[in-house]
């Protein structure tokens, strides 16, 4: 997609080297799911919150992808996945862990994981969708991708497991 950062390029070109089809459309820079309306409209579908958690001692690391309606609750997802009380990882972790700056994250971030040192959770809700529709680690567009694609072809191959968490944001 042209005039996107090299790394919504990168994200690009890894999708189409596995053939998984995708939609995509350019907007203006939209850093929080309020500013997400707009590329809702767009793209067609629902684009889900992506957070990034580490536990108190940062030794473990989550990319949370949730319902974008629910609230995050700390300490229902920390007991959902059986940890100790789970915080946002800083701006800096996330640059250095999944090469993608706040408000670019997304499932596709995961790409630039090299250590594989970050587990995802996903928001059994999420997983109701047809579609995930999220950045391509570049806030300025919108991707469009069949869950199941994530789930039975990009995930695999990038050696992942998600782990199906219920999120009622109480």
């Amino acid at each position: 997609m042209d005039g996107l950062s090299k790394k919504a390029n990168d994200v690009c070109s890894f999708l189409d080297k596995l053939g998984i089809e995708y939609s995509a459309v350019r907007h203006a820079p939209a850093f929080t799911i309020d500013e997400c309306k707009n590329a809702e409209k767009l793209i067609g579908g629902k684009i889900c919150k992506n957070l990034f958690l580490r536990t108190s001692s940062g030794d473990i690391r989550y990319l949370l992808l949730m319902d974008g309606n629910k609230r995050f609750v700390t300490k229902e997802v920390s007991k959902s996945l059986g940890t100790s009380r789970l915080s946002f990882a800083s701006k800096e972790e996330m640059e250095e862990v999944l090469n993608t700056s706040a408000g670019s994250l997304s499932i596709t971030s995961l790409i630039f994981n090299n250590k594989k040192n970050v587990f995802l959770a996903i928001d059994e809700d999420v997983l109701k969708e047809e579609y995930i529709c999220c950045h391509p680690s570049d806030n300025n567009a919108t991707l469009k991708i069949k869950t199941s694609d994530i789930l039975e072809i990009f995930l695999p191959h990038i050696g992942i497991t998600p782990e199906t968490i219920e999120i009622t944001g109480q």
